[in-house]
């Protein structure tokens, strides 16, 4: 009898073991795309995350020949599901999972011209420091105390 409780379930070959299908969040997880499975996670329940152009929730699962497509720091990441794992495996065994079809990103210095102060002009005010930090994406109140 303890030989039939297996049978609706994949062998596992290796310790990644393999399957026909497995949950979105976790193949994220599983390939490196994400650090924790609770993050994967929290960018489907976002509808960051799409299986075929269709908004996924993180329990709709994936197989092979689906296209996953999520969105990683303000950029879409397009790939192509290969091969099914489980687990967390090392970075070279991941990267066989899945094929990169995303778009390279842009240089970020092509994006925005670097601001330039006139020479002379002294210190920046207030104001342009915030506009500066504004700009390059930092956030001016961090670190300090409120």
């Amino acid at each position: 009898m303890g030989s039939e409780q297996g049978k609706g379930r994949a062998s596992s070959s290796g310790p990644a073991g393999t399957a026909d299908s497995v949950r979105v969040d976790t193949w994220l997880w599983s390939v490196r795309q994400v650090k924790s499975r609770s993050r994967a996670t929290a960018a489907c329940k976002a509808g960051h995350v799409k299986i075929n152009n269709i908004t996924a929730k993180p329990s709709q699962h994936v197989k092979v020949g689906d296209t996953v497509r999520y969105r990683f720091e303000g950029f879409d990441r397009v790939l192509e599901v290969t091969r099914i794992i489980r687990t967390r495996v090392g970075a070279p065994i991941a990267v066989t999972c899945y094929v990169d079809h995303s778009e390279p990103r842009p240089d970020p210095f092509m994006l925005m011209g670097i601001p330039r102060r006139e020479r002379g002009t002294g210190r920046p005010t207030k104001r342009e420091r915030r506009q500066l930090d504004a700009l390059r994406g930092r956030d001016a109140n961090f670190g300090r105390g409120r």
